[in-house]
């Protein structure tokens, strides 16, 4: 299943937590922080939005710093946000 998003919107999916410390040691999984940083996997085309035109800056590939409310799929297995461009806090360079 292959998914548009329209206008805003950017399907992003979550990085997977570290399982080890910089220093080697294994964390257990409730040791693990959960991670804020996503990968973009689709770009909306942008446009008028709300009476207000929005230029995309996230592309597809980018890794982005992201908190808060989201439209949470599951396609094919795969945990994805849908989320507005608006609400990422970061591109991660």
């Amino acid at each position: 299943m292959i998914l548009k998003p329209l206008a805003d919107r950017v399907i992003i999916k979550q990085v997977a937590a570290e399982e080890t410390t910089k220093s080697g040691i294994i964390l257990t999984s409730s040791a693990q922080e959960k991670p804020q940083m996503y990968e973009v996997l689709e770009v909306g085309p942008g446009g008028l939005v709300d009476g207000n035109e929005v230029k995309m800056v996230v592309k597809k590939g980018d890794r982005i710093l992201y908190t808060g409310y989201s439209q949470e799929v599951k396609i094919d297995g795969v945990e994805l946000k849908i989320v507005k461009q608006s609400d990422i806090l970061a591109i991660v360079q």
